[in-house]
C-alpha cells in the first residue's frame, strides 16, 4: 500500500516562498503521476498542479498547473530523494488551504481526484496579508 507523506507547510506572509515535499517510504514513486490538490475553509478540495509518471513519452510538458497559481509555482521530482516538490512563490492569502499529494497510475498527469487512487494526510499552508 502507497502511503504518502507531506511536509513543509508553515505560515508565510504575502510574497513569501514554501516548498512542500511528498514523499513515500519503501515504494518508488517514478512510476506514478503526482498531484497537488488542496482545500480551503468551506470550499471544495481543487487541483493545483501535477507530474506525469517518471519516464512517460509525452508531447510538450509533463506537468500542469492550475491557472491561479501559473508562474509562481513549480512541481518537480527528485528521483534520487524519491520525493516529489511543489515550489510556491509570491504566495497569497488566496492560497491558504490544506495542501495533499496524491499519486494515481495514469502515466499522463490530469488535475483531476478521479485520477488518483492515494492520498496524503495533508499539509497546512497559511499566508498572511
Amino acid at each position: 500500500q502507497l502511503q504518502l507523506v507531506e511536509s513543509g507547510g508553515g505560515l508565510v506572509q504575502f510574497g513569501e516562498s514554501l516548498r512542500l515535499s511528498c514523499t513515500a517510504s519503501g515504494i518508488r514513486l517514478d512510476p506514478y503521476t503526482i498531484g497537488w490538490f488542496r482545500q480551503a475553509p468551506g470550499k471544495e478540495r481543487e487541483g493545483v498542479s501535477c507530474i506525469s509518471r517518471a519516464g512517460a513519452h509525452i508531447p510538450g510538458d509533463s506537468t500542469k498547473y492550475h491557472d491561479s497559481v501559473k508562474g509562481r509555482f513549480t512541481i518537480d521530482r527528485d528521483n534520487a530523494n524519491n520525493t516529489v516538490y511543489l515550489q510556491m512563490n509570491g504566495l497569497k492569502p488566496e492560497d491558504t488551504a490544506v495542501y495533499y499529494c496524491a499519486a494515481g497510475r495514469w502515466a499522463i498527469c490530469q488535475i483531476h481526484e478521479s485520477d488518483y487512487d492515494y492520498w496524503g494526510q495533508g499539509t497546512q499552508v497559511t499566508v498572511s496579508s
